[in-house]
């Protein structure tokens, strides 16, 4: 159960670092300050629930090919629903639209990868102690 929580600790803080660099690199993303914690997590939530669907359905139809674009697939649908949801997130224009999937798409993996480590970092000094 520990799992899990940090598990989705850390999707949660690795999504919104993906939507923050996202606005901070498109003028067309648009983050209210305000309603940026309820933007985090329909986006988390619809990409949780979306990326097993897509790789449930493109196995059954026995497409690996598109197998390798799931997360991102996965990703433009939670932005979607996310803009769809949200009074203070939103994305004008087909260029951010496309941008803006690959960059929180690299941010959140990056920082998926980036935040464990750290925080397993943390953890290990502290029991050599």
């Amino acid at each position: 159960m520990i799992r899990l929580l940090v598990r989705m600790a850390i999707a949660v803080v690795a999504n919104a670092v993906g939507l923050l660099v996202a606005a901070a690199v498109l003028d067309d993303v648009h983050v209210n300050a305000g309603s940026f914690f309820v933007a985090v997590l329909i986006f988390t939530i619809v990409f949780a629930l979306m990326q097993p669907f897509l790789v449930s359905q493109f196995r059954r139809g026995n497409n690996a090919a598109a197998l390798g674009g799931v997360a991102l697939i996965a990703t433009l649908a939670a932005l979607i629903v996310t803009d769809i949801l949200s009074d203070g997130f939103s994305i004008d224009g087909v260029f951010a639209w496309i941008a803006a999937t690959f960059i929180v798409w690299l941010g959140a993996v990056l920082a998926a990868f980036i935040l464990p480590f750290l925080g397993l970092r943390k953890f290990l000094e502290e029991r050599r102690e």
